[in-house]
């Protein structure tokens, strides 16, 4: 079960934001900002459970209150663009009860922050939407024993080969950096991600849950499914309000070449474990009788037309009838699909399986790469979009010399500002100086959606294929199995190898005993097809199925003949028959 939601980011002043702020959203409380002596309140955060902070041995206890603990934590920072805090939002499952929530945030914020000399000030929201969830704000520096906050990094001097100071030109000392605590090391980013699995899982083992969270990506966990794009807050509202967007339509349509992918996948994995099966049973069947004939698929489903029509023993003229037109009718539209395809025996059954799988796969690892390079265009679209739109805004901007009329215009206009600026560093980043053109990347993304339609299509018709087959597996495995030979072992047991050679051989021969004392005038039954009641075929596949067709014809019409009357036929058909057999038959 992956974890739907796992989010960790730095509270940053140069953004304009603010520690006190993202307390006050995720607590729900009112509280006073001394920086920018502002009051910060989110009345609409009704969702909020539980809020609770825990504080390190040695932090002081007057850290326990929210407001004053976020204000110190401020106040420590001098810097425009110094870093506040760490947030984290975590998706809690929703198979434990909402009792345990607190407990589970607890012991995870205990083991890997607070045990480290972090201050973690947590919050649970639950809108009873099936969607619980935890915010998580963490302090930045460490503390002495004492309760002072710490610097986070520390001048250290260079060192020559002899332990010596480095003189630089300037007269001064060459030194460097350190941090005093390596909480920013990347490594911890995947260390606290499994963290929260292994935590998440204890509560989830102890509850009973098969569940379990793994937060590795598809890639990494080895599984060939195209992950959705993250569509953001923005997106999200508008398709829940019934508008249809480019990520979400891309969304949609991964999300059906997953699922298409999973069922074809799923029907040649069991396709795959009937043929292995089959294999055996064939294997077996010919080291009892070595010189017995290997029977075809064609044979195989003339056995089931044969048993489906002694199941009818007790039924009316009616029914029987129906029944029998309608195997017929299936199973011929199987057997032109398998004369098309050239199948015919077990072996060239396998061999089309695996190559209806190459393909599948050929086609999905067509399919990624171009939906990558939609996913290019789609964002680099939007940065066009916002940098053609606020260029203006930006002119204006560069035109002021004022310090103070140009930091009020940022102000007013922040928002085209910075989408402004995100499409310079974007296309810096993308682009590399290169000219765009909108058109071209427009028609070069609808060209790339109709590619995408096609190979999805592709898809499609090798599911169809597979389908037929699956049918046909279900024929063959009502013909094939014997229970006969399973008599011969003990109760319980499995038989052996020998057992079920000698089982088999038992069965045959009982069946040709059964055979020669039959009267004559019974061995021409329905699919009976010649004189000996065998059904040979040639090995060449075109003459095989066209004798199929043929005898199989001629024995649907001597069926009919001797089940059905012509009274019942007529009256079937609609057509009425008076007392003495006149019939009136309808002008056109």
């Amino acid at each position: 079960m992956p974890c739907p939601h796992f989010d960790v980011k730095i509270i940053q002043r140069s953004k304009r934001q603010s520690a006190v702020a993202s307390a006050a959203y995720q607590s729900g409380e009112r509280l006073f900002s001394e920086y920018d002596q502002k009051q910060k309140y989110y009345s609409h955060k009704s969702e909020i459970v539980h809020t609770e902070i825990m504080l390190p041995p040695y932090a002081p206890p007057e850290y326990a209150d929210r407001n004053t603990l976020w204000n110190a934590a401020e106040t420590q920072e001098k810097q425009w663009n110094s870093q506040l805090a760490r947030r984290f939002v975590l998706a809690i499952p929703r198979e434990l009860p909402p009792e345990q929530y607190a407990d589970l945030i607890r012991d995870y914020c205990r083991e890997f922050f607070v045990s480290k000399g972090m201050i973690a000030d947590f919050a649970i929201h639950d809108k009873g939407d099936g969607n619980p969830h935890a915010h998580i704000l963490l302090t930045m520096r460490a503390m002495d024993e004492t309760g002072k906050w710490l610097p986070k990094s520390r001048k250290v001097y260079d060192l020559d080969e002899n332990g010596e100071r480095i003189r630089l030109a300037s007269g001064r000392w060459k030194s460097h950096k350190e941090d005093t605590v390596d909480w920013n090391d990347q490594k911890y980013a995947e260390i606290w991600r499994q963290g929260w699995a292994d935590t998440a899982n204890r509560y989830l083992e102890a509850i009973g849950s098969p569940k379990r969270l793994d937060l590795r990506s598809y890639a990494r966990q080895g599984i060939d499914k195209i992950p959705t794009v993250h569509m953001g807050p923005a997106v999200s509202q508008l398709e829940k309000k019934g508008i249809q967007t480019n990520i979400g339509n891309l969304n949609r349509d991964i999300k059906a070449a997953n699922s298409l992918m999973q069922s074809i996948r799923q029907m040649v994995r069991s396709l795959k474990g009937w043929l292995s099966g089959l294999k055996e049973k064939k294997a077996a069947l010919l080291e009892a009788l070595e010189q017995a004939k290997e029977p075809t698929i064609p044979e195989l489903l003339s056995r089931y037309l044969d048993m489906r029509s002694e199941e009818r023993t007790g039924w009316t003229s009616k029914g029987k009838l129906k029944g029998t037109v309608g195997d017929f009718n299936k199973v011929m539209e199987a057997l032109d699909f398998l004369r098309q395809k050239e199948i015919s025996t077990v072996e060239s059954l396998d061999a089309y399986l695996d190559e209806a799988s190459a393909q599948a796969v050929s086609i999905r690892e067509e399919i990624r790469p171009m939906e990558k390079r939609v996913k290019e265009i789609d964002r680099l679209l939007f940065h066009i979009g916002n940098f053609e739109a606020n260029k203006p805004v930006h002119a204006k901007y560069a035109a002021i010399r004022w310090k103070k009329p140009k930091e009020k215009f940022a102000a007013d206009h922040k928002e085209e500002l910075d989408a402004y600026n995100a499409a310079l560093r974007y296309f810096k980043v993308h682009l590399d100086g290169a000219k765009y053109s909108t058109k071209k990347l427009a028609g070069e993304q609808a060209q790339l959606s109709e590619n995408i339609a096609s190979k999805t299509e592709a898809l499609t018709a090798v599911q169809e294929d597979v389908k037929i087959l699956r049918d046909v597996r279900h024929w063959l495995n009502q013909v094939l199995p014997s229970e006969q030979y399973r008599q011969t072992a003990e109760p319980g047991k499995k038989p052996s190898i020998q057992q079920a050679v000698k089982g088999r051989e038992q069965r045959i021969r009982e069946e040709q005993a059964e055979k020669r004392q039959q009267p004559a005038a019974s061995k021409n039954r329905i699919w009976n097809f010649n004189q000996s009641g065998a059904c040979h075929f040639p090995r060449e596949n075109d003459r095989c199925f066209s004798i199929f067709r043929r005898i199989c014809l001629l024995n649907v019409f001597e069926a009919v003949k001797q089940s059905v009357t012509t009274r019942q036929a007529a009256e079937h058909y609609g057509i009425r028959v008076g007392r003495k057999r006149d019939v009136r038959l309808p002008l056109p």
